[in-house]
């Protein structure tokens, strides 16, 4: 019995670590990407996304990703196209974008539901995110995905 717990616990760890890879997040590089119906050029194109849109990988077949988005939505995307950059999308609508981490702070400019950002640092639970544009300022995180 006791030669068993190190196989058991070897087996946990590859099961377990299969699990992380597949909880991985990436952000697109691309200005505008494609994403497809297959693993191969030859899927349809199903939707784009823009530069920092995040996703969150669900699987890999060689240089493709399929993932799956903060609506839920899956497709494909090849791997040239993703960056391991922490990146965030608004989830809700009309949300404001601050001068500073808080509610008292200016509003610099409001966005609508699914705008992708890059998080350039945190402060307490408010980000301040850049997007791909140059538009930068703090966003709570309780708006983004």
């Amino acid at each position: 019995m006791n030669k068993l717990i190190p196989v058991v616990l070897a087996i946990i760890m590859i099961l377990v670590g299969a699990n992380f890879a597949h909880a991985q997040r990436l952000s697109v590089k691309a200005d505008i990407a494609n994403i497809r119906s297959g693993p191969n050029t030859s899927g349809a194109v199903i939707w784009q996304v823009e530069k920092y849109h995040p996703l969150r990988v669900i699987d890999k077949q060689g240089s493709w990703y399929l993932f799956e988005d903060f609506e839920g939505d899956r497709g494909w995307i090849h791997d040239s196209l993703l960056a391991d950059v922490r990146a965030v999308i608004v989830k809700n609508d009309k949300c404001n974008v601050r001068s500073g981490p808080g509610t008292k702070n200016d509003i610099r400019f409001t966005v609508d539901k699914g705008v992708p950002f890059k998080v350039l640092k945190e402060k307490g639970k408010w980000l301040h995110v850049v997007h791909a544009d140059g538009d930068q300022g703090w966003i709570h995180h309780s708006l983004v995905w």
